[in-house]
């Protein structure tokens, strides 16, 4: 993979096929789409470049190697204010997140947004959790009037979703659910006894509930050049065996492997340019985030893969004539319609059954339970669903903190494992609304002179009447399972949180109302892709990340072809 660190001189010499901004998890996987199709790519990271195995320092240290046991102390977390409130920040992560002290945004309304600016982005952070859409979410919109109706439908996407489940290898069962429609799977991680038990409790009790094991991009046997997972849920530290799929541990040295790819990481795209005698894209303007040199790439189509709020921001900063409310926006649609998942909300208890029950390793995976809400008809005072992402596990010695207790058979006691627990957390889908959205500052900049990118978001009342019943339901189900005590939960509602930003450039096929049209090409530029978050027109409570990567292997198959037609 050549490294560009240096500005260059000379259109031809910076001249390629296609331009790919952004290397997480839709831009890594446009990468090595194009390049193997025999496209020459420049990939744009605006981070620094993490290689795979090479940049994972603590992937391999023990609790007791790492600095103030894996503590940021409160002088370090001044940096760090919104990445500080993320589930797994620590000092085996936080060289994976941004300083927010270095990278400032405003929040209108409370908005947590969680970055990393690194070769592979947020892939070598995400949860890993690989859902298929249905038609139940892809029709919604246009059954409710809520919103834009998708251009496309489950049979459109569904051969895309086989091609990228079957690169990046997904664990899992097939469960027979229509409204979260089964793939191509690896085999499955195994439930424990305690799983077991809740599962068959909740069936039992409820014909429409079911109690499933997640649908992970970890792999459980070793597949495409990379090695089973060893069960030691340390997946944020970048994974030595390449059991997690990410960017790094894949799309990225595929993409490589064809000689097609260049990649400039330290690469700030501040603008994209616009020719308007030809309508397309002719280059992007680059601030190298070190020197600041400014330097100019062109290509002969773009794919914009800078993340939801990134490519809003850079086609925002790209205003001009024809386009003075933002490049490629004559809908004003440009930057509206953001969602974000709201979740952090449910109940915990605990079980002191099965005993002699115990697990090998820690399981990298999540049990699940799928939409079961207004789905074959609308049953509740709200509208769309919720599903619940849940975690086992039986007590171990920390619990001591909390117990009184003193003397040896006291801490030998603690020396065996406790009681189980149980974790059920509820995840709600987010209503498109024309009032969220994001705009540049007009007055404040940051250190490379771009607008700070301003973001305005709340939660409505329908995702306020969905919460009500998503912590009611959790403590309905636990409620079947004969534990010996429940306690609901409510983290609050604050967009952002849950990392799952979407919209701001919708797809449609209307022009006037959307973006994008149904190939994620732009209306308005037909050089111009865009395969991130951005283009959804709905947020489904399933998690989002399989479906960008399938509509981006299936924008990158188009694109070429028409290409080599000359349509673009």
């Amino acid at each position: 993979m050549e490294n560009i660190n240096l500005n260059t001189k000379g259109k031809e010499a910076n001249t390629y096929d296609a331009i790919v901004i952004g290397s997480g998890i839709t831009g890594g996987l446009a990468a090595k789409e194009l390049c193997e199709k025999g496209l020459k790519a420049l990939a744009l990271e605006r981070g620094r470049e993490v290689e795979h195995l090479k940049d994972y320092p603590y992937a391999m240290k023990d609790p007791w190697e790492i600095k103030y046991r894996n503590l940021v102390p409160e002088e370090e977390k001044k940096d760090y204010d919104i990445q500080k409130h993320l589930y797994l920040f620590g000092q085996d992560s936080r060289d994976f997140l941004v300083k927010d002290s270095e990278h400032p945004y405003l929040q209108k309304q409370p908005f947590r947004w969680f970055r990393g600016y690194q070769t592979g982005g947020r892939s070598l952070l995400w949860a890993k959790h690989c859902f298929r859409f249905s038609d139940l979410d892809f029709e919604a919109n246009q059954k409710e009037g809520i919103g834009l109706d998708w251009p496309i439908r489950y049979k459109d996407i569904a051969p895309w979703y086989d091609h990228v489940e079957k690169y990046v290898g997904i664990s899992g069962n097939r469960d027979g659910i229509p409204q979260l429609p089964d793939g191509h799977f690896l085999p499955p991680f195994e439930m424990n006894a305690f799983e077991k038990h809740i599962k068959k409790r909740i069936k039992a009790q409820f014909a429409d509930r079911d109690l499933i094991i997640g649908r992970m991009a970890i792999l459980t046997q070793d597949h495409k050049g990379r090695n089973k997972c060893h069960s030691r849920n340390l997946c944020h530290r970048g994974c030595i065996y390449g059991a997690p799929y990410s960017s790094n541990s894949a799309a990225l040295p595929d993409a490589a492997r064809t000689g097609n790819l260049t990649l400039r990481p330290f690469s700030i795209v501040s603008r994209l340019h616009y020719d308007n005698e030809s309508n397309r894209i002719s280059g992007v303007e680059v601030i190298d985030t070190e020197t600041k040199e400014v330097t100019d790439y062109f290509a002969k189509m773009v794919f914009l893969n800078a993340s939801t709020l990134g490519s809003a921001q850079i086609l925002l900063q790209s205003s001009c004539n024809a386009f003075p409310d933002g490049l490629a926006n004559s809908s004003g649609a440009l930057g509206r319609y953001l969602m974000d998942h709201h979740a952090y909300v449910g109940a915990v208890g605990e079980y002191s059954g099965l005993e002699d029950s115990f697990y090998y390793g820690e399981r990298p995976a999540s049990v699940y339970i799928p939409r079961f809400r207004n789905v074959k008809k609308q049953d509740q005072p709200y509208l769309r669903g919720f599903s619940f992402e849940n975690y086992t596990g039986r007590n171990d010695w920390t619990r001591g903190f909390h117990q009184a207790g003193v003397g040896a058979e006291w801490k030998g006691s603690l020396s065996k494992p406790g009681a189980w627990n149980v974790y059920f957390e509820a995840y709600g889908e987010t209503l498109p609304e024309h009032r969220n959205q994001v705009t540049l500052s007009s007055t404040q900049k940051d250190k490379w002179g771009l607008p700070l990118l301003e973001i305005d978001m709340v939660y409505g009342e329908n995702e306020r009447k969905m919460r009500k019943d998503m912590q009611a339901t959790a403590v309905e189900m636990l409620e079947t399972c004969d534990l010996d005590w429940i306690q609901p939960f409510d983290g609050g509602m604050i967009p952002g949180t849950v990392i799952h930003e979407m919209g701001t450039a919708r797809m449609g096929d209307d022009p006037k109302k959307s973006v994008l049209n149904k190939w994620n090409q732009s209306h308005d530029i037909p050089n111009l892709f865009i395969t991130d978050g951005s283009c959804m027109n709905s947020s489904p409570p399933q998690n989002p990340s399989l479906t960008y990567m399938a509509l981006t292997a299936r924008a990158c198959d188009y694109a070429a072809k028409a290409l080599k037609e000359k349509l673009i």
